[in-house]
């Protein structure tokens, strides 16, 4: 695990706000946080800076555009779009979006899609029972 207890809950917060629930599964179903944990310690570890550097950010954002507020993940819906649309062009919000929709859609044994429910999402048949659209396929 890379992630600390504290920085989970930011990151599954930003998860969930990037792909919300809504009348179909989001971020917090698929268990994106768990994908994100494991991409940063297997084929993501190159960029554990990007986040390390992008905890500090974001807490200095939270606490520049709301000084009251103990984390990003304390503030209102509302509140956390706005502070997520000041930081939308920093590297750490694009890895952090990049690493949801990952985990919304990956084999769930990288960690997300928990349940498979991405691809429930999209009507993805994981069945490996596909048949040939066409027939024969001869040489």
């Amino acid at each position: 695990a890379y992630l600390t207890p504290a920085q989970a809950i930011e990151i599954d917060a930003m998860s969930a706000q990037i792909f919300p629930t809504d009348d179909t599964p989001g971020a917090r179903e698929a268990q994106v946080v768990y994908f994100v944990d494991l991409a940063l310690v297997t084929f993501a570890q190159d960029r554990q800076d990007v986040y390390k550097n992008g905890f500090g950010e974001l807490q200095s954002k939270t606490k520049e555009m709301f000084p009251t507020a103990a984390s990003f993940s304390a503030l209102s819906s509302d509140q956390q779009i706005q502070l997520l649309t000041a930081i939308e062009k920093t590297s750490f919000l694009r890895a952090v979006r990049e690493h949801t929709i990952m985990g919304m859609f990956s084999a769930p044994q990288h960690g997300g899609n928990y349940k498979k429910v991405g691809w429930k999402l999209i009507g993805f048949d994981d069945s490996l029972n596909f048949k040939a659209p066409f027939g024969a396929y001869g040489a």
